[in-house]
Protein backbone atom coordinates (compact mmCIF):
# COMPACT_ATOMS: atom_id res chain seq x y z
CA UNK A 1 0.00 0.00 0.00
CA UNK A 2 1.19 3.09 -0.98
CA UNK A 3 1.44 5.31 2.34
CA UNK A 4 -0.04 8.93 2.90
CA UNK A 5 2.86 11.44 1.85
CA UNK A 6 2.52 15.19 2.78
CA UNK A 7 0.10 17.44 1.68
CA UNK A 8 1.64 20.01 0.73
CA UNK A 9 4.58 22.39 0.71
CA UNK A 10 5.08 26.09 0.39
CA UNK A 11 8.19 27.93 -1.31
CA UNK A 12 9.88 30.49 1.48
CA UNK A 13 8.90 33.76 -0.12
CA UNK A 14 12.90 35.69 -0.98
CA UNK A 15 14.23 37.86 2.00
CA UNK A 16 14.96 40.48 -0.50
CA UNK A 17 11.81 40.74 -2.77
CA UNK A 18 8.78 41.81 -1.80
CA UNK A 19 6.20 39.95 -0.17
CA UNK A 20 3.22 39.22 -2.09
CA UNK A 21 -0.33 40.03 -1.42
CA UNK A 22 -1.86 37.56 1.30
CA UNK A 23 -5.03 36.78 -0.83
CA UNK A 24 -5.50 33.12 -0.05
CA UNK A 25 -6.16 31.16 2.54
CA UNK A 26 -2.73 29.56 2.79
CA UNK A 27 -0.71 32.87 1.17
CA UNK A 28 -2.40 34.49 4.01
CA UNK A 29 -1.73 31.73 6.74
CA UNK A 30 1.66 31.30 5.57
CA UNK A 31 3.01 34.32 3.39
CA UNK A 32 4.50 31.67 1.22
CA UNK A 33 3.67 30.17 -1.96
CA UNK A 34 1.77 27.02 -1.91
CA UNK A 35 2.98 24.17 -3.97
CA UNK A 36 1.73 21.07 -4.92
CA UNK A 37 2.55 17.43 -6.67
CA UNK A 38 0.46 17.65 -10.07
CA UNK A 39 0.37 14.75 -12.50
CA UNK A 40 -1.50 17.17 -15.15
CA UNK A 41 -4.73 19.53 -16.33
CA UNK A 42 -6.46 19.37 -19.42
CA UNK A 43 -9.75 20.74 -20.38
CA UNK A 44 -13.19 18.26 -20.22
CA UNK A 45 -16.32 18.56 -21.32
CA UNK A 46 -19.37 16.04 -19.86
CA UNK A 47 -17.47 14.22 -17.15
CA UNK A 48 -16.22 16.39 -14.82
CA UNK A 49 -18.86 18.27 -13.66
CA UNK A 50 -21.18 20.52 -16.23
CA UNK A 51 -19.86 22.68 -19.12
CA UNK A 52 -16.62 22.71 -20.46
CA UNK A 53 -14.28 22.45 -17.56
CA UNK A 54 -10.62 23.43 -16.65
CA UNK A 55 -9.40 20.07 -15.29
CA UNK A 56 -6.52 19.56 -12.78
CA UNK A 57 -5.18 15.90 -11.74
CA UNK A 58 -3.18 16.00 -9.14
CA UNK A 59 -1.26 12.75 -7.88
CA UNK A 60 -1.08 10.83 -5.05
CA UNK A 61 -4.64 8.57 -3.51
CA UNK A 62 -4.83 6.46 -0.63
CA UNK A 63 -6.90 4.02 -2.68
CA UNK A 64 -6.12 1.18 -5.23
CA UNK A 65 -9.26 0.62 -7.23
CA UNK A 66 -9.12 -3.08 -9.53
CA UNK A 67 -10.47 -0.33 -12.49
CA UNK A 68 -8.97 2.54 -11.72
CA UNK A 69 -8.05 3.84 -14.95
CA UNK A 70 -5.58 6.33 -14.33
CA UNK A 71 -2.77 4.07 -12.11
CA UNK A 72 -0.15 6.48 -12.72
CA UNK A 73 -1.59 8.98 -10.28
CA UNK A 74 -1.30 7.07 -7.39
CA UNK A 75 1.58 8.24 -5.93
CA UNK A 76 2.31 11.40 -5.52
CA UNK A 77 6.33 11.57 -5.54
CA UNK A 78 5.82 10.55 -9.46
CA UNK A 79 3.71 14.14 -9.95
CA UNK A 80 5.09 17.37 -11.38
CA UNK A 81 5.96 20.11 -7.90
CA UNK A 82 3.91 23.29 -9.26
CA UNK A 83 2.79 26.67 -7.76
CA UNK A 84 -0.70 27.40 -7.17
CA UNK A 85 0.02 30.56 -9.33
CA UNK A 86 1.33 28.76 -12.21
CA UNK A 87 -2.18 26.14 -12.50
CA UNK A 88 -4.14 29.52 -11.72
CA UNK A 89 -2.02 31.37 -14.76
CA UNK A 90 -2.77 28.20 -17.12
CA UNK A 91 -6.45 28.27 -16.25
CA UNK A 92 -6.68 32.29 -16.70
CA UNK A 93 -6.00 31.68 -20.14
CA UNK A 94 -9.40 29.81 -20.69
CA UNK A 95 -11.80 31.61 -18.21
CA UNK A 96 -13.44 33.32 -21.23
CA UNK A 97 -14.68 30.33 -23.30
CA UNK A 98 -15.23 28.05 -20.09
CA UNK A 99 -17.65 30.79 -19.54
CA UNK A 100 -19.46 31.11 -22.55
CA UNK A 101 -19.78 27.17 -22.14
CA UNK A 102 -21.44 27.25 -18.83
CA UNK A 103 -17.95 25.34 -17.19
CA UNK A 104 -15.47 25.88 -14.96
CA UNK A 105 -13.08 23.94 -13.07
CA UNK A 106 -12.53 20.30 -11.28
CA UNK A 107 -9.73 19.42 -9.03
CA UNK A 108 -9.02 15.57 -9.61
CA UNK A 109 -6.87 13.02 -9.07
CA UNK A 110 -5.30 10.88 -8.16
CA UNK A 111 -6.74 12.25 -4.68
CA UNK A 112 -7.21 15.66 -4.04
CA UNK A 113 -7.74 15.70 -0.77
CA UNK A 114 -4.65 14.16 -0.20
CA UNK A 115 -3.20 17.63 -0.77
CA UNK A 116 -5.77 19.56 0.85
CA UNK A 117 -3.80 22.95 1.75
CA UNK A 118 -2.93 22.67 -2.37
CA UNK A 119 -6.80 21.87 -3.20
CA UNK A 120 -7.99 24.42 -0.91
CA UNK A 121 -6.04 27.09 -2.28
CA UNK A 122 -6.62 26.44 -5.89
CA UNK A 123 -10.22 25.99 -5.36
CA UNK A 124 -10.57 29.84 -3.25
CA UNK A 125 -8.56 30.99 -6.01
CA UNK A 126 -10.43 29.75 -9.09
CA UNK A 127 -13.78 31.13 -7.62
CA UNK A 128 -12.65 34.28 -6.14
CA UNK A 129 -9.43 35.66 -8.50
CA UNK A 130 -11.53 33.71 -11.82
CA UNK A 131 -14.55 33.94 -11.23
CA UNK A 132 -14.91 30.14 -12.23
CA UNK A 133 -17.89 27.83 -10.88
CA UNK A 134 -15.98 25.36 -8.75
CA UNK A 135 -15.74 21.07 -8.26
CA UNK A 136 -14.03 18.48 -6.16
CA UNK A 137 -13.83 15.31 -7.43
CA UNK A 138 -13.11 12.97 -4.55
CA UNK A 139 -13.58 9.17 -3.33
CA UNK A 140 -14.65 11.70 -0.26
CA UNK A 141 -11.90 8.77 1.82
CA UNK A 142 -10.05 11.75 3.11
CA UNK A 143 -12.87 13.92 4.23
CA UNK A 144 -11.70 14.77 7.61
CA UNK A 145 -9.10 16.41 5.64
CA UNK A 146 -11.51 18.75 3.75
CA UNK A 147 -11.70 21.96 6.06
CA UNK A 148 -15.18 24.13 6.07
CA UNK A 149 -13.39 27.03 4.68
CA UNK A 150 -12.46 24.59 1.32
CA UNK A 151 -15.89 23.25 1.65
CA UNK A 152 -16.94 26.91 1.03
CA UNK A 153 -15.10 27.61 -1.86
CA UNK A 154 -16.04 24.46 -3.78
CA UNK A 155 -19.44 24.73 -5.44
CA UNK A 156 -19.78 20.69 -6.49
CA UNK A 157 -18.70 17.88 -5.02
CA UNK A 158 -18.62 14.69 -7.50
CA UNK A 159 -18.61 11.96 -4.70
CA UNK A 160 -17.46 8.47 -5.38
CA UNK A 161 -19.20 5.56 -4.12
CA UNK A 162 -17.99 2.37 -5.31
CA UNK A 163 -19.79 0.05 -3.44
CA UNK A 164 -22.59 -0.18 -0.46
CA UNK A 165 -21.39 -3.70 0.56
CA UNK A 166 -18.32 -2.96 2.79
CA UNK A 167 -16.14 -5.77 2.03
CA UNK A 168 -17.22 -5.38 -1.84
CA UNK A 169 -16.15 -1.96 -1.62
CA UNK A 170 -12.37 -3.35 0.13
CA UNK A 171 -12.24 -5.55 -2.61
CA UNK A 172 -12.69 -2.82 -4.66
CA UNK A 173 -10.31 -0.17 -3.27
CA UNK A 174 -8.30 -1.59 -0.08
CA UNK A 175 -10.07 0.67 2.02
CA UNK A 176 -13.05 1.02 3.95
CA UNK A 177 -16.48 2.91 2.93
CA UNK A 178 -17.20 4.39 6.38
CA UNK A 179 -15.12 7.67 5.76
CA UNK A 180 -17.24 7.92 2.39
CA UNK A 181 -20.43 7.38 3.92
CA UNK A 182 -19.71 10.10 6.72
CA UNK A 183 -18.22 12.34 4.20
CA UNK A 184 -21.24 12.51 2.70
CA UNK A 185 -23.67 13.15 5.29
CA UNK A 186 -21.34 16.10 6.55
CA UNK A 187 -21.75 17.42 2.63
CA UNK A 188 -25.77 16.78 3.25
CA UNK A 189 -25.34 18.95 6.32
CA UNK A 190 -23.96 21.39 4.19
CA UNK A 191 -26.26 21.79 1.85
CA UNK A 192 -23.17 21.00 -0.51
CA UNK A 193 -24.75 20.03 -3.86
CA UNK A 194 -23.42 16.32 -4.84
CA UNK A 195 -23.36 14.56 -7.73
CA UNK A 196 -22.66 10.69 -7.00
CA UNK A 197 -20.80 8.53 -9.22
CA UNK A 198 -20.91 5.27 -9.11
CA UNK A 199 -18.99 2.48 -11.28
CA UNK A 200 -20.83 -0.70 -12.95
CA UNK A 201 -18.54 -3.46 -13.13
CA UNK A 202 -20.11 -6.81 -13.77
CA UNK A 203 -19.78 -9.73 -11.39
CA UNK A 204 -18.23 -7.38 -8.44
CA UNK A 205 -20.69 -3.90 -8.12
CA UNK A 206 -23.73 -5.04 -10.15
CA UNK A 207 -25.52 -7.02 -7.42
CA UNK A 208 -29.02 -5.31 -7.79
CA UNK A 209 -28.68 -5.13 -3.57
CA UNK A 210 -25.83 -3.61 -3.70
CA UNK A 211 -26.93 -0.75 -6.37
CA UNK A 212 -30.12 -0.19 -4.42
CA UNK A 213 -28.03 0.00 -1.27
CA UNK A 214 -26.00 2.88 -2.91
CA UNK A 215 -29.62 4.71 -4.36
CA UNK A 216 -31.20 4.06 -0.98
CA UNK A 217 -28.24 6.11 0.73
CA UNK A 218 -27.95 8.90 -2.11
CA UNK A 219 -31.67 9.51 -2.10
CA UNK A 220 -31.84 9.87 1.79
CA UNK A 221 -29.08 12.55 1.84
CA UNK A 222 -31.26 14.91 -0.04
CA UNK A 223 -28.64 16.86 -1.87
CA UNK A 224 -27.60 14.74 -4.62
CA UNK A 225 -28.66 15.99 -7.50
CA UNK A 226 -27.53 13.51 -10.26
CA UNK A 227 -25.72 10.08 -10.20
CA UNK A 228 -23.68 8.85 -12.97
CA UNK A 229 -23.67 5.17 -12.96
CA UNK A 230 -20.68 4.85 -15.61
CA UNK A 231 -20.04 1.33 -17.36
CA UNK A 232 -16.66 -0.51 -16.66
CA UNK A 233 -13.95 -0.39 -19.20
CA UNK A 234 -10.31 -1.56 -19.47
CA UNK A 235 -9.11 1.86 -21.01
CA UNK A 236 -6.32 2.06 -18.41
CA UNK A 237 -5.32 -1.12 -18.97
CA UNK A 238 -2.15 -0.49 -21.42
CA UNK A 239 -1.29 1.86 -17.98
CA UNK A 240 -1.02 -1.28 -15.52
CA UNK A 241 0.69 -3.14 -17.63
CA UNK A 242 3.06 -0.13 -18.36
CA UNK A 243 3.75 0.14 -14.57
CA UNK A 244 4.16 -3.96 -13.90
CA UNK A 245 1.17 -4.34 -12.02
CA UNK A 246 -1.52 -6.79 -12.64
CA UNK A 247 -4.61 -5.90 -13.95
CA UNK A 248 -7.18 -8.43 -12.18
CA UNK A 249 -9.80 -7.33 -14.30
CA UNK A 250 -8.52 -8.04 -17.88
CA UNK A 251 -11.42 -10.72 -18.17
CA UNK A 252 -14.29 -8.97 -16.58
CA UNK A 253 -16.50 -8.04 -19.71
CA UNK A 254 -18.10 -4.11 -20.02
CA UNK A 255 -21.66 -4.47 -18.81
CA UNK A 256 -24.15 -4.04 -21.66
CA UNK A 257 -26.77 -1.56 -22.52
CA UNK A 258 -29.23 -3.48 -20.81
CA UNK A 259 -27.33 -3.84 -17.30
CA UNK A 260 -26.44 -0.29 -17.62
CA UNK A 261 -30.19 0.84 -17.97
CA UNK A 262 -31.17 -1.67 -15.19
CA UNK A 263 -28.75 0.10 -12.58
CA UNK A 264 -30.03 3.68 -13.58
CA UNK A 265 -33.40 2.26 -13.15
CA UNK A 266 -32.79 1.22 -9.49
CA UNK A 267 -31.59 4.71 -8.86
CA UNK A 268 -34.58 6.54 -10.51
CA UNK A 269 -36.71 4.45 -8.36
CA UNK A 270 -35.37 6.37 -5.18
CA UNK A 271 -36.21 9.44 -6.99
CA UNK A 272 -32.97 10.31 -8.61
CA UNK A 273 -32.00 11.59 -11.72
CA UNK A 274 -29.33 9.03 -13.09
CA UNK A 275 -27.71 9.11 -16.48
Amino acid sequence: MTPLLPTASVLPTPACGPVPAAATPAAAATRREVVGSVHSWDLSTGVDGPGTRFVTFLSGCPLTCLYCHNPDTWRMRDGKRTTADEIVAEARKYTRFIAAAGGGTTISGGEPLLQPVFTGELLNRFKHELGLHTALDTSGFLGVRATDALLRDTDLVLLDIKSWDPATYRKVTGRPLQPTLDFARRLADLGKEVHVRFVLVPGLTDDPANVDGVAAFAASLGNVTRVDVLPFHKLGEAKWQALGRPFVLHDTPAPTAEQTAAARSIFESHGLRAV
